[in-house]
């Protein structure tokens, strides 16, 4: 197999080792935020981290009830008119490499400004780490696939931990313990994903929908496929996509649908009807027998977890998805064309 399937089968040792060696480092951290007035949180990524952003503004907003914002690098870098962050904000800088010059850079300014600033990284010399005043190692190893596998699952586990220890939240804290476990057991459909996946090897668009957490799995499994498979593939929340790009679905059209348990899911549901309804050809993730009976191609996820932890399982059906595909197309999933596993932009 390839070095990206191996890496998708490593997630649950990084994240038991992630859980192991940073936890006592976020609790430490955790205990400085709580002494600093922090109103907001601003976070700047790029590429699959840009995704992991996107799953902080749900798990920040919704555990800590403040502000999430992502953070737009080129005001920093291009236009050299970074806005006025202040001393009662936290600044997150995610890379997986730690290089990103446009993201240091955001970090860096907001640091000169006095906010409190946070690198989550897999290199801990890295300069985004040493940047930051704080940095959360994710421990993932080296990862030789071009296209990030473990980093972001260990991204989002990184969070999780922040927000669980932030908040003090014991119940919490404890459920991540169990994801280890979790998602040992959702690798266990790679088999049945193997065996689907010939019917697309002629697709050629798609569409992906998710929801709240799952918004970022959405566009996480949407840059997967594209950047491995090459297929124009859209992501879209389902309410936006009810806004007007429903338009365009007929018989036959391809739409993945991530529908976990939880309090989204009544909401995907009738989306998965309606989709139904039109003739749709539906892939759906999901742990639910409803969702999953509408779909052609059922993705049944093998456990169930809380829904603020379920990115970290939802996005191993994509992630296996978009490695088979690309295999079935007859391309190499370890080299797409163009990509560089370092990208350093500005």
């Amino acid at each position: 197999m390839s070095h990206l399937y191996d890496e998708i089968h490593q997630q649950p040792e990084v994240i038991a080792r992630l859980i192991h060696e940073e936890s006592r480092t976020i609790a430490h951290i955790a205990d400085s935020l709580r002494q600093r007035e922090l109103r907001y949180i601003l976070i700047a990524a790029r590429g699959t981290s840009d995704n992991a952003a996107t799953y902080g503004k749900y798990l920040f907003a919704s555990i800590l009830r403040l502000p999430v914002a992502l953070a737009a690098p080129s005001l920093y870098t291009i236009y050299h008119t970074p806005p006025h962050t202040g001393k009662d904000a936290l600044v997150i800088g995610i890379s997986q490499s730690g290089e990103s010059p446009d993201i240091i850079a955001v970090v860096n300014e907001a640091r000169q400004q006095g906010a409190c600033t946070l690198a989550i990284t897999n290199e801990p010399d890295s300069p985004l780490a040493r940047t930051a005043e704080h940095a959360i190692i994710c421990h993932a190893g080296k990862e030789m696939s071009v296209a990030a596998s473990k980093t972001y699952t260990a991204q989002l586990t990184a969070l999780a931990l922040l927000a669980a220890y932030w908040s003090g939240d014991e119940q919490r804290k404890a459920q991540i313990q169990h994801l280890p476990e979790a998602v040992s057991k959702t690798l266990t459909i790679a088999n049945d994903v193997r065996s689907r996946v010939e019917r697309y090897r002629y697709m050629e668009t798609c569409l992906i929908l998710g929801r709240g957490y799952n918004y970022a799995t959405a566009f996480e499994i949407a840059l997967k496929m594209k950047e491995l498979s090459y297929i124009l593939i859209e992501a879209y929340s389902s309410a936006d996509f009810m806004h007007g790009p429903i338009a365009v679905v007929e018989q036959g059209f391809p739409v993945i649908l991530i529908a976990p348990s939880g309090e989204v899911y009544a909401d995907m549901l009738n989306l998965a009807r309606e989709l139904h309804g039109k003739g749709a050809e539906l892939i759906a993730i999901s742990d639910q027998r409803e969702a999953l009976d509408l779909a052609v191609t059922p993705l049944k996820l093998p456990v169930t977890v809380p829904e603020w932890l379920s990115p970290i399982t939802c996005v191993i059906p994509g992630q296996l998805l978009a490695h088979d595909l690309t295999l079935a197309k007859g391309y190499d999933p370890d080299h797409p064309r163009g990509l560089r596993k370092i990208t350093l932009t500005h």
